[in-house]
C-alpha cells in the first residue's frame, strides 16, 4: 500500500477514534437525581430541547427550550449560551439531547450534562 494512503487512512481513523474520546469526556449523563441536585445552583444553562407542544405539556423549571427538531433556530439558540459554562440539557427519553449534546461539543461546548431517560426518567 503506498505510504500516501496509509497515511490518508490513519489520519482518518486517529481523528474517528479521537473525537469519540472526546465525546465521551465532554458529555456526562446523570440521573434524575444528580440533574436536580446540579441543576439546583444559581444560575445554569438548562436546555430542552423536545418541540413546543412537548415542552408545553410540561417541562423542568427554568428550562429554555430550543428544539433541536428544527437545526437552523436550533443553530442559533445555541449560538446565544455561553461556551465556557455547563450546559444541562434533556429530550424525552436522551435519544435527542445526546445528539443534541454532541452538536454542541462539535461547536466547541467542553461541559455537557445529559438527563438519563429525559423528560420521562424526571417524573
Amino acid at each position: 500500500m503506498p505510504l500516501t494512503k496509509t497515511l490518508l487512512i490513519l489520519s482518518f481513523l486517529s481523528s474517528l477514534f479521537g473525537a469519540t474520546a472526546q465525546d465521551n469526556t465532554a458529555i456526562k449523563i446523570l440521573s434524575a437525581t444528580e440533574f436536580k441536585q446540579a441543576i439546583s445552583k444559581d444560575s445554569v444553562q438548562l436546555l430542552d430541547v423536545r418541540t413546543a407542544p412537548e415542552f408545553q405539556s410540561g417541562h423542568i423549571k427554568g428550562a429554555v427550550n430550543i428544539d433541536f427538531l428544527k437545526s437552523k433556530l436550533f443553530i442559533e439558540g445555541i449560538h446565544k449560551l455561553d461556551k465556557e459554562m455547563p450546559v444541562y440539557l434533556y429530550c424525552r427519553s436522551g435519544s435527542r439531547s445526546n445528539k443534541a449534546a454532541k452538536q454542541l461539543i462539535s461547536l466547541g461546548f467542553q461541559e455537557i450534562y445529559d438527563l438519563k431517560g429525559g423528560y420521562l426518567g424526571w417524573n
